[in-house]
């Protein structure tokens, strides 16, 4: 496979394996981690349908404005979970995001896939803009950060919070509970949604 096929299928594969780890992710002892595994599980795995490659699957009609309804659902409910916080509001713009290429993918049933298809200009680079910021400020978030104990040199260093077995005398988290571990998955999604998008 040459061209748009291989990137087609990396995508597919990196969504896939990001949907995977979600799942296990919803497997938390904390509710509210298993719902938002949950949702981005869901993304994950949307997003690796969508971008099967148009000449191995043309999907029928119907499955854009199932697509659109499934991720419209998936939007109001991360509305309504933004209420109790902020990180929901990332999950509402992905889920708008789906809807969006769901909605331009119908209009277009020729160029399936979004291999040529045109959304609108603005709004396309709106979401473009959003998930470039997105992946650069996870990015940097998950940059280690190592604190030095007295600040000078030969110091022994301690690890910043929230690392290390048994750290501020908390036993260590599941690698579930892994809060980087769900900004990379986040991170992930993030990057394909920009690979989705390039093409509108």
């Amino acid at each position: 496979m040459h061209g748009p096929a291989s990137s087609g299928w990396l995508l597919v594969a990196l969504c896939a394996a990001t949907g995977a780890y979600c799942l296990l992710r919803m497997r938390s002892s904390v509710e509210e981690q298993r719902r938002a595994a949950g949702g981005e599980a869901l993304m994950g795995f949307g997003m690796a349908a969508m971008a099967v490659p148009a000449a191995v699957f043309t999907p029928p009609a119907w499955v854009w404005p199932a697509y659109a309804a499934v991720f419209g659902a998936a939007g109001l409910r991360a509305l309504w979970a933004a209420r109790s916080g902020r990180h929901h509001l990332h999950h509402l713009v992905g889920a708008a995001a789906m809807v969006y290429m769901a909605v331009v993918m119908a209009g277009s049933p020729a160029h399936a896939h979004g291999h040529g298809a045109s959304g609108t200009p603005l709004l396309t680079g709106v979401l473009l803009l959003y998930f470039a910021g997105y992946v650069l400020l996870t990015g940097v978030r998950l940059i280690p950060v190592v604190t030095v104990a007295g600040g000078g040199p030969g110091a022994p260093s301690v690890p910043a919070p929230g690392g290390g077995a048994g750290a501020g005398g908390r036993a260590r988290a599941g690698w579930g509970d892994r809060p980087e571990l769900a900004r990379a998955c986040r991170l992930s999604m993030a990057i394909g949604m920009l690979a989705m998008l390039l093409p509108l």
